[in-house]
Order: structure tokens, then C-alpha cells, then sequence
């Protein structure tokens, strides 16, 4: 089965490192990503369109259908949110976005990143891990097709990649030369190469967990080479 994928967040460090193994894939066929500003990337698959309010998809409505892949990679840090903002962002959207695709691609699969050490019981201290507990499990409540929670820790760019937060590149290019100690570390460690690929691979084949967490990341991704 060829892969129409539609990817949410490929501006981000994360989301533009599963769109490069997308466009790099023969398991994907095409790949629509919606962003507020352009991805500045042209490629035979890919198809971009700009769209400013991402809390309402309905004049979309056509162009969402037909995909049977979604990768939703958008995301932000909780630092210096309230509760309610980060809900707003984090909770909100994503849910208007994952009706809006239901409705219009109902055998779809969604993929959705969250992060190492969300609390699917919402009873954490830390506000973000409630939030994205909360998130994914009204995701796996939602009737797609399959839904996959990605809970992935310390994520190495690669392919030149960088991320918007200069904080995050500095970490970055700092453990860059002790990368190969880092990935050791299977439990916490992973790539933005692997994170897109084992996307790739759970859409077209599932998997038999729906939350995966770095090590199941990683071993997807690797099983398959």
C-alpha cells in the first residue's frame, strides 16, 4: 500500500525531519503538509498549503480528503505557558485538526508526537505531561483507522536540520560529536531519521502497541532496514 501522507508541524525541527523521510520513502506516494508560513521546500511529492487558523479547517475540507497517513508533528515547549495557554495550543488544536482529518479521511491512520514522560493517568504535577496525557487519549478514543501515540525523549536532528529555538541548537551542537555514546541509550535517545521512518512503517503496517515510546521507536525503525 502506497502512503498519502498529510504532515501538521513540518516547519518544526521534528515534523521537517519525517517530511525529508517521506519525500525519501517508495512507501509514500504523496505528501500534503498544511503550515501558517511556507516550508520553503519543492519536491515532485510534496504539495504545501499556507493556511493562518489552525483552529478551523472547514474551507479545507476537500483537500484533507483521500490521505490515509497523518503525521502531526506540531508542537510547542510549556516553558513560560499557563495551563490554559498550553491547553489551548497543545489540546485544542490538535483535536480540531484530528476532526476535521476524521471527517474527511475516515480510514485514515494518526500518527501524533508527544513526549517521554506524559501522564496518560492526568494526575502528574507536571502540567504539560497531564495535557498531553489528556491529548493522547481522547486521540485513541477517536474511531481512525489505527492511532499511535510517539513518545519520544532526547531527539537528534539530522540531515542538517536545525530547530527554531536557539537553546535547543546549542544542545544539539553540543552532544553532536557524542552522538554515537548518546544513541546507546535506546530508552531516551532517538533521531528525527527514525522518528520519520517509523511513522512510515507503523502507518502501513500498524503496530501492537498505540503508545510507543523511544525504544519502540527505534526498533521500528530499524526492523525494517
Amino acid at each position: 500500500m502506497k502512503l498519502k501522507v498529510i504532515i501538521l508541524g513540518s516547519t518544526g525541527m521534528v515534523g521537517k525531519g519525517v517530511l525529508l523521510e517521506c519525500l525519501e520513502s517508495n512507501l509514500v506516494e504523496s505528501v500534503l503538509v498544511i503550515n501558517r508560513k511556507t516550508c520553503n521546500m519543492q519536491h515532485p511529492k510534496l504539495k504545501e498549503i499556507i493556511h493562518s487558523d489552525f483552529y478551523n479547517f472547514d474551507s479545507l475540507t476537500s483537500e484533507l480528503s483521500g490521505f490515509n497517513a497523518c503525521f502531526f508533528c506540531l508542537g510547542i515547549s510549556s516553558a513560560g505557558l499557563s495551563e490554559q495557554g498550553y491547553y489551548k495550543i497543545t489540546y485544542d488544536l490538535t483535536l480540531h485538526f484530528a476532526g476535521s482529518i476524521l471527517k474527511a479521511s475516515p480510514e485514515i491512520i494518526f500518527c501524533y508526537v508527544s513526549g517521554a514522560g506524559t501522564d496518560s493517568s492526568m494526575k502528574s504535577k507536571m502540567m504539560w505531561a497531564r495535557v498531553k496525557g489528556k491529548t493522547e487519549n481522547d486521540l485513541l478514543a477517536m474511531p481512525f483507522k489505527g492511532a499511535y501515540m510517539f513518545r519520544p525523549g532526547f531527539i537528534q536532528p539530522m540531515k542538517g536540520i536545525r530547530s527554531r529555538t536557539g537553546l535547543y541548537n546549542f544542545l544539539y551542537f553540543f552532544f553532536k560529536p557524542f552522538y554515537f555514546i548518546l544513541k546507546s541509550f535506546r530508552n531516551f535517545v532517538t533521531n528525527t531519521e527514525s522518528m520519520g521512518k517509523a511513522m512510515i512503517y507503523i502507518a502501513r503496517d500498524g503496530y501492537a502497541k498505540n503508545i510507543l515510546e523511544c525504544s519502540d521507536i527505534n526498533i521500528l525503525a530499524e526492523s525494517k532496514e
